[in-house]
């Protein structure tokens, strides 16, 4: 069995009730033909679309992960181009790995700037500031 996960986009024009059917009726349908599904199914998402699908602006967005024999998956596909509501779906097939390595993460350094570059900025603008403001007293004598 390789491991699948499928993305489809429900019509918006669907009531939440027969969204949720529609989900439970695809997941029937997985299991029916000898797939295992690998997580809980939450309920599909509204969402707005970046461009109309099927003359639609926004759609249910749903996702299931799922194992399933690769000579199963054309099955899969027939029901699910089968049904009306569904606007798009893309079945993607998911490598799982065996170990995952964790890499510790770096500590952030710390920057330190000598206070002595600090005093003569401070006194460099203090100077500037003096300055702009003495040539600005003699122009307005």
């Amino acid at each position: 069995m390789k491991n699948y996960e499928l993305t489809y986009l429900i019509s918006a024009d669907l009531l939440e009730e027969e969204v949720k059917s529609l989900g439970e009726k695809i997941v029937s349908q997985i299991q029916e033909i000898g797939g295992i599904l690998n997580e809980t199914v939450s309920l599909p998402i509204k969402k707005s679309l970046a461009f109309p699908i099927k003359k639609e602006g926004s759609a249910h967005l749903a996702t299931l992960s799922f194992q399933l024999y690769p000579e199963k998956l054309p099955d899969l596909e027939k029901g699910l181009k089968t049904e009306s509501n569904i606007l798009r779906y893309l079945i993607l097939g998911k490598k799982i790995p065996k170990e995952v390595i964790t890499i510790p993460a770096k500590k952030p350094r710390k920057i330190v700037k000598p206070k002595a570059e600090l005093k003569e900025i401070e006194k460099k603008l203090e100077e500037i500031l003096f300055q702009r403001l003495f040539n600005q007293s003699v122009a307005n004598s």
